[in-house]
């Protein structure tokens, strides 16, 4: 069996962090999309939209990722679709992304005070024009800092995509402590890869919540 120097270890752990960013980075993208669109149905005047919408972020929100994972991978197996590790992983993480980002996202279109929606409506807007000209450019300005913070908590989420064999930073130190049997420098290099990667996010979030603040 060939040994495994420090070295090794720390390089084959670098290398599994590109699935980690990966499928961070798809699902935080997919997620946006379908999170703008749940926005949208959460600030809908029309009911029906704004309660799908509500059901769908109290399920996605009232449930632990790690058994979303297990849903996706399992529950669409027992429907006859082979699905694989990557597919259940991305779908789940994007399903939990959308939820989270279109709250975050609602609830910035909400803050804004009513008096922009009656002005804009004094103006012969229609809700349209009113929503895209005048409420989602100051919204979104407000929403920039908690999107990027969020985006830390996405890339620590996909740890939990081991659970169902994807094989990220997380499930990589497994195997390695498993051929290795140092557990405690395997998992202090992937804290610290993990750490390396959001505590920048983090930072940022925080500058920009400072700079865009009213």
């Amino acid at each position: 069996m060939r040994d495994f120097s420090h070295l090794d270890i720390v390089f084959a752990l670098l290398w599994a962090a590109r699935w980690t960013l990966l499928l961070s980075s798809i699902a935080f993208v997919c997620g946006g999309l379908a999170g703008f669109l749940l926005m949208l149905m959460r600030i809908s005047p029309f009911r029906p939209l704004k309660y799908i919408s509500w059901g769908y972020l109290e399920i996605v929100q009232g449930t632990p990722l790690l058994i979303q994972f297990l849903l996706a991978f399992f529950g669409i197996s027992i429907l006859g679709i082979e699905i694989s590790p990557w597919m259940s992983a991305t779908l789940a993480l994007t399903t939990f992304t959308s939820a989270f980002l279109g709250d975050i996202w609602r609830g910035s279109v909400e803050s804004i005070p009513t008096g922009q929606w009656e002005a804009s409506k004094a103006l012969s807007m229609n809700y349209f024009q009113q929503l895209g000209l005048v409420i989602l450019p100051q919204a979104m300005r407000r929403s920039i800092a908690p999107t990027v913070g969020f985006l830390a908590q996405v890339i620590k989420g996909t740890s939990l995509a081991s659970a169902i064999g994807f094989v990220e930073l997380a499930r990589s130190a497994t195997n390695i402590t498993n051929v290795t049997f140092e557990p405690f420098f395997v998992y202090l290099i992937t804290a610290i890869v993990y750490f390396a990667i959001c505590f920048p996010i983090s930072v940022a979030s925080r500058k920009l919540e400072k700079s865009l603040a009213y």
